[in-house]
Order: C-alpha cells, then structure tokens, then sequence
C-alpha cells in the first residue's frame, strides 16, 4: 500500500498582538508571511501562514494572534517546542542575531550525536529551535535581511510532551506510517520520511505538569497527506480516533483527532496550496476570506487590526 502520512504538513499555535507576531516570524526569523487569512472558526482573528518561498509542507508555521490572550503553560500533552532546519555554519550568525533583538537562546547542545540545538522563545514564549545540520538540501528563504546561506530552510522537527511514549507510538507507527528512527534517554524520534522537516520527537516527562492552552502554545500539528484520495484512506484507518469529517481549508482539506497524550493531530492534503488565490511572487500580501466570510470583508477591514512587513526595522 502507498505510504499515506509523508511527513510534516504544518503546525498552529496561538500568539498575542498580531503585528509583534509578524515582526518576529517575518522580521527576526526571516520566514515568508505566504497567507493572511482568518481563522475559519472565528473570523474576527486573523490566521497567517509562514513558511519557504511557496509555503510548501514541512515549512509551515500558522497562528491564531489572539490580542490579550493569557498565557498557556508548557507541560505534558502538548506540543513544546517547534524546530527549524539551519545551516550547521550559522551557529554565530543565529546567536548574535537574536541577542540583537534581545531575545537571549540557551547555548547549544549536541543530540543523538549528529546535530547541534539552539533552544529559545519568542515575545509570547512559544517554544522554538534552531537545528543546524548540513543534511537539508531545502533552498532557504529570507526577505533580504538574512543572507541566503544562513536562512531558515524549513522545520526540522517537533516535540510533544507525554507522561509515557507507549500509546502514542502505536499510534505513529501503526496508522500513520512512522517509524522508531532513534532514541536517547528519555527521547524518542519518529518519521514518516527519514529527512529534516518530518521528524517528531516524544519527550517522557511524567514528572511535568500537565500544559494548558493559550498564548505561546500550540494549538495543534498537522500532519501531510498527497491527496483527498490517500486522506480518505488514512481517515478509515484513523477511525478508531474518532477523527471530524474532511474539512475544507480552501489551501487544503483536514481531518482532526486527539492522540492518546491528548495532542490535537490533524492530517490535511498537500494542494491545493497557496497559490491559488494570489500568484507565487504576491502571496501574504492581500488579505484572503473564504467564501463564507467575503460577505464581511468590509466589515473585517475596520475590525481586524492594520499590520505590515518591515523589512528595514529587522536588517
């Protein structure tokens, strides 16, 4: 049978005031803003959408900037800390960049013995790192204020928090077409595809709190699939989850469940893509409703908050 899970599709988190979250994913680090949209369910938030040049799976970051949200909490059940692929020559570019804007990473560590990591937050502290390996071969994207040698290629990778990695292993490994790929201590690493950008780490931590929902959280990781076809397929498989309907997203379908850690999981297609309703060299720049909510547009434009890209302030 067809692999159905490939990988890595994207992953949702909640912030806070929608312009610092602009600042920090498309200023600081450099990453495509590739869709300003809203947020399907509650259409008074805005939902953007960063990633490579196209927006392809694998580089996908989403939030919800929900202004005056209160802060969530790290802990077991959710999904801690969002990595991103970078050059191994960046180390000294990275750190010096970020302690410009005053955003203070640990020093780096070495794991599994073959990658070195860089752990910080951003305003809303949302759990990131920076991988640096020389086993990507993803071109890099920056608006210009990053040199392209030194540019964010994509996610290497995520980590959820669970009390034990049993029941969610048999889950990736048996209906979602992953595999054990390596393990150390306490940490276990799981793939669909073998590469940066589809790597999945379950962190044993039963000695955590239990995390909650809110700002500097993630709101749920969605995992790739080709078609509706192989969606439909990986939906039976999935029943036992109790996964929604397919849903439309307009830039792909999606199914959702919660894994047995309690982590929200989604499986949504690879196309249509981004490029549907604004042409590859123009996407994030226009504000893009569904068509349920083009009757509101006017009506948005005065309630949503004014937000721009500038590139300057971040050189």
């Amino acid at each position: 049978m067809a692999q159905l899970i490939t990988g890595i599709h994207h992953i949702t988190a909640m912030a806070g005031d929608s312009q610092k979250n602009i600042d920090f994913y498309a200023g600081i680090l450099g990453l495509r803003l590739v869709k300003k949209t809203v947020n399907f369910d509650a259409p008074d938030v805005y939902h953007f959408y960063y990633g490579d040049e196209a927006g392809n799976p694998g580089s996908i970051l989403t939030f919800f900037p929900y202004g005056g949200i209160a802060r969530g909490r790290r802990g077991k059940g959710k999904l801690n800390t969002t990595s991103f692929s970078v050059p191994a020559a960046s180390v000294d570019y990275w750190r010096e960049r970020l302690m410009k804007f005053s955003i203070t990473p640990k020093t780096p560590e070495e794991r599994f013995g073959k990658e070195l990591v860089m752990y910080f937050e951003d305003h809303d502290g949302l759990g990131l790192e920076l991988v640096f390996n020389d086993n990507d071969p993803r071109p890099g994207f920056s608006y210009g204020q990053i040199p392209p040698e030194y540019a964010i290629k994509g996610f290497y990778g995520a980590e959820i928090w669970e009390e034990g990695y049993e029941q969610t292993a048999a889950l990736l490994t048996g209906q979602m077409d992953h595999q054990l790929i390596a393990e150390s201590g306490n940490r276990f690493r799981f793939a669909a595809t073998d590469a940066p950008g589809n790597y999945l780490d379950i962190l044993c931590s039963p000695d955590s709190l239990r995390g909650l929902s809110g700002g500097g959280t993630v709101h749920h990781i969605a995992f790739a699939t080709p078609d509706r076809k192989a969606q439909e397929a990986a939906r039976e498989k999935l029943l036992a989850m109790n996964p929604t309907p397919i849903l439309d997203r307009n830039y792909f379908t999606s199914i959702y469940f919660r894994e047995p850690g309690g982590v929200l999981f989604e499986v949504a297609t690879s196309g249509p893509g981004f490029a549907i309703d604004e042409s590859p060299a123009h996407l994030g720049e226009a504000l893009k409703l569904p068509p349920q909510y083009e009757p509101l547009r006017a009506e948005l434009d005065q309630s949503l908050p004014p937000v721009s890209i500038n590139i300057e302030k971040f050189r």
